[in-house]
């Protein structure tokens, strides 16, 4: 039989004998919410793989980082530091994982979203997957789950609070400018095409939370998108464009938005004898899906630069 002060000392010892050995004297976990509801994850993991640039700017506003990254085209200027192979791996693209890469580095945590979600249940076999997706439709409230779940993994939950703060506060700003302002269409150029988004898509956050007024005219909600033509921006003729060009979002060379949409019909259009044609960040917008912190704050900006010169 262990005595009191025997065992005391057994403990201290092997609590010594961790610390030496660079391991923690106990290993702790963080329970969040996520796409598919409550998960236990490590709490503060070492090596953590991300297959979101959204998360990796949630990550990034924390003061943390991050030991394998996606292998993508273009990124933001503010994320710039993670295309560098030597100290940031790449573990496949958006959509396909690399498992060799992702055994091989023996990951704590591996951090997947939409484009990344078909894969969740193979990434599960080598670590635990939180996901951060984000579905069409209102979704602020899903990117602030997602920053509150980051901020918790990496033990820092103010810090999250105080992030969602600062954007709300940044919101009612653009949400006020916005107001009164005439109607607003949201269009994708994508390889000298054009399609239109509404409310219920996956831009739906111009709408239903940075207080933007959508045509009259129902959009049909897709993946894609709603397909038209010249014709249909003189016929429903918005008072505000703002344009996506999907070929700068993914670094593919193509005509650009700017020249696709000079052309008699377009000047016709109410949107640019005005000049209220934004062509907004296209990577944030895009290729972040408007879900990262940094990116959220540099499109509000935009937006609230742009309403308020009106």
């Amino acid at each position: 039989m262990v005595s009191g002060f025997s065992r005391r000392h057994l403990v201290l010892a092997l609590g010594t004998a961790l610390a030496l050995s660079g391991a923690p004297a106990w290993a702790a976990d963080v329970t969040v919410k996520d796409a598919s509801g409550d998960v236990k994850l490590p709490l503060k993991p070492k090596t953590v793989l991300v297959y979101d640039l959204a998360a990796i700017d949630i990550i990034q506003s924390f003061g943390g980082d991050v030991q394998g990254v996606p292998n993508v085209v273009t990124v933001p200027k503010f994320l710039s530091r993670y295309m560098d192979q030597s100290k940031y791996p790449h573990v496949g693209s958006l959509f396909d994982p690399d498992y060799e890469k992702v055994k091989a580095l023996k990951p704590d945590l591996i951090i997947a979203s939409g484009r990344t979600q078909p894969k969740v249940p193979e990434l599960k076999k080598y670590a635990p997957v939180l996901d951060l997706t984000v579905s069409d439709g209102e979704q602020i409230p899903q990117v602030f789950r997602n920053i509150r779940a980051v901020a918790a993994v990496y033990g820092v939950p103010e810090k999250g609070e105080a992030q969602i703060r600062e954007i709300e506060a940044e919101i009612a700003d653009v949400k006020a400018k916005a107001t009164g302002k005439g109607s607003v269409l949201f269009l994708m150029t994508n390889g000298g095409k054009m399609s239109v988004y509404g409310p219920g898509s996956r831009f739906d956050m111009l709408y239903s939370t940075f207080g933007a007024s959508p045509l009259k005219d129902q959009i049909e909600v897709s993946k894609h998108g709603q397909a038209v033509s010249f014709e249909y921006l003189l016929k429903t003729n918005p008072d505000w464009l703002l344009v996506l060009d999907r070929d700068a979002a993914i670094g593919r060379e193509g005509a650009s938005a700017q020249k696709l949409l000079d052309n008699k019909l377009v000047h016709a259009t109410k949107a640019w004898r005005n000049q209220q044609i934004v062509y907004l960040n296209a990577t944030n917008w895009y290729v972040l899906s408007n879900a990262g912190p940094t990116a959220i704050r540099e499109n509000l900006q935009q937006l609230s630069d742009a309403f308020a010169a009106k």
